[in-house]
């Protein structure tokens, strides 16, 4: 079977082990990153299929983590969905203008987890080398 990998930089234990969980269930392997730095850094190195972002984190916030990933023309295409617990009116319409291509608000909901991930994976015949 194919190793479906997704880098999730959330710096809360609990909230990567419940999205850890749930993804294992459909055959995802989860990268971690606890702050937006090392995060960023995994990206640049790793170039993984996709993204799970926490918006609030220390070092460096979600918002400028995606916009330097997608400033970065080696890694713009890189699907990269906000998951947070900022859920306040217009939130997802910011999530989305900084560079976001879906938002999911905490706690997560594991059908829609799954389906939001399964909807923005890559194809299995992409590039991709993970």
């Amino acid at each position: 079977m194919e190793q479906k990998t997704v880098l999730y930089i959330e710096d809360n234990y609990h909230n990567r082990r419940i999205v850890r969980k749930i993804l294992q269930t459909r055959g995802y392997t989860l990268i971690e990153a606890q702050d937006g730095i090392v995060g960023l850094a995994m990206v640049r190195k790793l170039k993984p299929p996709l993204v799970l972002l926490d918006i609030g984190l220390p070092g460096m916030d979600g918002i400028e983590v995606v916009g330097h990933i997608k400033a970065d023309t080696e890694l713009r295409d890189i699907p990269v969905i906000a998951l947070t617990a900022s859920a306040m009116r217009g939130d997802r319409e910011r999530f989305l203008d900084a560079g976001c291509d879906d938002y999911l608000s905490k706690p997560v909901q594991a059908m829609e987890l799954i389906n939001m991930v399964a909807a923005h994976y890559p194809a299995s015949n992409d590039k991709s080398t993970f």
